[in-house]
């Protein structure tokens, strides 16, 4: 299963079984269940469901051990929500056009000058990166 190309929509279950793949790992229905669903007084069943449209989406990978898949999430949290977020505000050539980018720098920079520094160093790992693969 691929990464879908445009976010889906999710549901609240389905987020919870997200948040929950993300926490443990990888999961199997029957985990996912007592963590997720029977707290909601909801079925296993209903569980499955939302971890098979999960699949479905491209979120979730999922894989057979003797008679129960076990599933994780095909990205982690972090670029999850980055994903989101960039398609929130119309992609990258757009968040550019609007000044988008410079308002969010200023926001976190307002909010806690440690995170603009730290943003400045992942810029630059990043660059770095970037170099050391062109360079091959």
């Amino acid at each position: 299963m691929t990464r879908p190309e445009v976010m889906p929509i999710l549901g609240d279950l389905e987020e919870a079984v997200l948040e929950h793949l993300w926490s443990a790992g990888q999961a199997d229905v029957l985990e996912t269940h007592a963590k997720v669903g029977a707290p909601r007084h909801i079925t296993v069943n209903t569980v499955g469901s939302a971890l098979e449209r999960l699949h479905r989406k491209g979120l979730v990978m999922r894989w057979k051990v003797s008679h129960a898949y076990h599933y994780r999430a095909a990205m982690d949290r972090d670029a999850y929500f980055a994903r989101r977020l960039l398609e929130a505000g119309g992609g990258m050539r757009e968040l550019q056009q609007r000044g988008v980018l410079t308002a969010f720098v200023d926001l976190i920079a307002s909010q806690d000058s440690r995170a603009l520094e730290r943003l400045e160093e992942i810029v630059a790992a990043r660059r770095g990166a970037r170099s050391r693969k062109d360079s091959r």
